[in-house]
């Protein structure tokens, strides 16, 4: 018996256009504190009246929906830019984000999200729906930084290629002048996971990864990849401002395996990515200095 064709993910969101939400957060001080002290380092990166470092707002504005509301998967199953996709799988493809002035830790900020764009394409594994976030942050009035969220969303379950086993030993580091090891382990991961308000079980229910994902561990968080890439400009180049900055994630990383964050720096810029024995570039990053 022939199946029926799924109708196009386009026709499920001609009509959706979500209206732009505006959120404020006085930025106190405690998530920086818990970030730096999940990351093992010695002191906060930031006190009250500190610039933020680059992405670190991923801390704030924060939405905990109640349990009821959550998905089979620990994601929301409704929120107001969340596409009307059946069967929703969610995935964070990448992002760009521009910084007139950095937010200052301890002050009101507002931020307003807006819908920008919403493409289908056509993959090797299916019609993909492409939803891009924007979101304005301001402090005092003034524009601080303009930051875009590519999701990828599909409708139903897909298939992917993944190591059906982990080698967790480690590895021989790149060759690259900027460098951050790191072997996140599932507590890592539930306490970033906390931190931000993240209760997608791929992140920490390890027979949900195996049973229903194909994932061979827990995974690690595509926001936690990216804001490593950005510790090696805030480590190795503390007096260069981060102006502007985009990322890409690739390919998953899992609990336990070493990976190394790499960074190239040059004149006005670097080009940054996550590396493990598996292979050299899960994710990716450029970013232009001040």
């Amino acid at each position: 018996m022939t199946q029926p064709v799924p109708p196009p993910l386009n026709s499920y969101v001609e009509s959706w256009t979500p209206g732009p939400v505006t959120d404020e957060d006085p930025l106190p001080t405690g998530p920086v504190a818990a970030l730096s002290a999940v990351l093992n380092l010695p002191d906060p990166v930031a006190k009250a009246g500190d610039l933020l470092p680059p992405l670190w707002h991923w801390l704030y504005f924060l939405s905990w929906p109640a349990g009821q509301d959550l998905g089979a998967d620990g994601h929301p199953r409704d929120g107001h830019f969340l596409p009307p996709v059946p069967q929703r799988q969610r995935m964070w493809a990448g992002g760009r984000c521009e910084i007139t002035r950095p937010l200052r830790l301890g002050e009101p900020a507002e931020r307003i999200s807006s819908l920008a764009a919403v493409t289908a394409k056509q993959g090797r594994t299916g019609e993909m729906l492409f939803v891009t976030e924007r979101r304005e942050f301001r402090q005092h009035g003034h524009l601080c930084l303009v930051e875009e969220q590519d999701i990828v969303y599909r409708s139903g379950r897909t298939a992917g290629q993944h190591p059906a086993a982990l080698d967790e030993s480690a590895f021989p580091h790149p060759d690259s002048p900027w460098q951050l090891p790191l072997r996140p382990d599932p507590a890592l991961l539930f306490r970033f996971s906390a931190l931000t308000a993240n209760a997608h079980r791929i992140h920490y229910d390890a027979p949900y990864c195996r049973d229903e994902e194909g994932y061979p561990q827990v995974v690690v968080h595509g926001p936690l990849l990216a804001l490593l890439m950005l510790e090696l400009p805030r480590r190795h180049a503390p007096d260069r401002p981060v102006r502007s900055l985009s990322y890409r994630l690739r390919r998953p990383v899992f609990a336990g395996e070493h990976l190394v964050a790499c960074g190239s720096p040059a004149d006005d810029c670097a080009e940054l990515h996550i590396a493990t024995h598996r292979e050299d570039r899960h994710a990716t990053a450029e970013v232009s200095f001040a």
